[in-house]
């Protein structure tokens, strides 16, 4: 079921009706609502994996009070090494098992080893369930945190389970806390008028970013990324530009969708961006985006390691290794690694050189325009995302390389012979309310604050008239494949 679907447009008001109309004297009925819910909307996706999340909940559920009453240490880190190790078992087979068998046929092939049957029988046809990574990083983060003494275990299986299968959240994120989440899980929830009208703001804002942005911008940029050798330099970059605002588009509009939604049922989720588009350096983009993984991996992978309270080499492995799980995270493929790795390699000048957390304020706060050296610098870290993206969206290696060599060629400075004007336009508009929004939590929560009623609803039903003339072809959410 998908947010930008006539489907989720029927299920969620029935949901949010009986949420707040039907079981809204009862907590214990709200969650039991919630939790028949998310599985009803994972289910519409592919009911066989329905059983996979229930089996991964049962087991962090359990693993989670095993560890509460263990009575030696070696009991506790038993119960803990159980459930990380089949979590990351399942992640690895689904996910990751076809990538390394291919590299090991591969490998074999370069030694000058026959391994094209070896290769037939290796390879399995794996479905990969959908939000896999997610839930399952939802379930780690939890044991981790009884594992070392941060939280206590849930008692209460319902609160456990919408924790991790809360239906806004569950197949792209954002990727959650037990610290954050189930405490709001098990208090009572009063319905609020301005926290909904609010998230109704934030769902309208992720249709326009996705319906939009992303959705016309990806099919110019699956036009171009499809046959790169049959198109000018100039017009290889605008098919990295496409795709930078598609993801942008695709990804933050599913995370403002899921967040809005969560206000409707009076449950605040962690923030997933903040306008990276805008960072000024690279540290900052990091900061800004895909925000709930990048302080996931900082604090269960890169501050156990040492973080930055190690010398600077230390520093430099710990940063990779960060970098370089983020990329695989996002798929088995090599492709992902190399964007990771190209990524740790635009850090690491601002972290030798102690500048890493130079730009934590928001750009021009209180003024309308940047500086011209923000500006600069804005530019200069926005290029550097964008031919990053390239390996990100190339399907192999050697794609991402013959697209960057067809760019920078002499056909670069040719006029593309693809200018879509009115996506231009859009793109132009998208990015401007962007920026006068910058400073909330998304775009479109401030834009006409100060105006009247009618004033703002004329706003509200411009996106909404733009949504219904500019929809273009529907296209699946890209993150739904990690």
């Amino acid at each position: 079921m998908l947010f930008n679907s006539f489907a989720f447009a029927l299920f969620l008001p029935a949901v949010f009706i009986l949420y707040w109309f039907v079981a809204n004297r009862n907590l214990q009925v709200q969650n039991s609502l919630l939790l028949v819910a998310s599985y009803f909307f994972y289910a519409c996706w592919d009911w066989r994996f329905m059983f996979l999340l229930m089996f991964s909940t049962l087991l962090d559920y359990y693993t989670g009070i095993k560890m509460q009453e263990a009575k030696t240490p070696f009991l506790k880190k038993w119960w803990f090494l159980l459930s990380v190790i089949v979590n990351l078992g399942f992640l690895g087979i689904f996910k990751y098992y076809n990538f390394f068998a291919e590299s090991f046929c591969e490998l074999l092939m370069a030694l000058g080893y026959n391994t094209i049957d070896v290769h037939t029988a290796t390879i399995a046809n794996i479905i990969l369930p959908v939000g896999i990574s997610f839930y399952t990083f939802h379930g780690l983060s939890y044991v981790i945190d009884i594992y070392k003494s941060r939280i206590s275990a849930e008692r209460n299986f319902v609160d456990y389970a919408v924790f991790v299968s809360f239906f806004p959240l569950l197949v792209a994120g954002p990727i959650e806390r037990a610290t954050h989440l189930l405490p709001q899980i098990k208090q009572k929830r009063t319905f609020n008028y301005e926290n909904s009208v609010n998230g109704l703001r934030q769902i309208l804002w992720g249709l326009f970013k996705k319906i939009v942005i992303a959705d016309n911008c990806a099919e110019y940029a699956n036009l171009i990324f499809s046959n790169p050798a049959g198109y000018s330099g100039s017009e290889l970059f605008l098919g990295a530009l496409f795709f930078t605002f598609q993801i942008y588009g695709d990804f933050s509009g599913y995370s403002d969708i899921a967040i809005g939604t969560g206000r409707l049922f009076g449950i605040s989720l962690l923030r997933n961006f903040a306008f990276p588009y805008f960072a000024r350096d690279i540290a900052e983009f990091w900061r800004r985006w895909h925000i709930s993984l990048t302080t996931w991996f900082r604090d269960y992978v890169y501050i156990p390691l040492g973080g930055s309270r190690c010398g600077k080499m230390r520093q430099v492995g710990n940063t990779f290794i960060i970098f370089l799980l983020s990329g695989f995270w996002h798929g088995a493929n090599w492709t992902f690694i190399a964007w990771g790795a190209l990524h740790a390699t635009f850090f690491l000048p601002l972290m030798l050189s102690n500048k890493n957390r130079k730009n934590m304020d928001i750009v021009a706060r209180g003024k309308l325009l940047p500086t011209i050296s923000e500006f600069g610098r804005m530019g200069i870290t926005f290029v550097l995302v964008v031919f990053a993206w390239i390996f990100f969206r190339a399907n192999t290696l050697s794609e991402a390389l013959v697209y960057l060599s067809g760019i920078f060629s002499q056909s670069f400075f040719t006029v593309p012979g693809i200018m879509p004007v009115s996506l231009f336009v859009l793109i132009t508009l998208f990015m401007t309310v962007e920026w006068l929004g910058r400073e909330r939590q998304f775009a479109l929560e401030s834009l006409g604050a100060d105006w009247n009623r009618a004033a703002r609803w004329c706003v509200y039903f411009a996106f909404i008239l733009l949504i219904a003339i500019f929809r273009g072809q529907s296209q699946e959410f890209i993150y739904f494949q990690f």
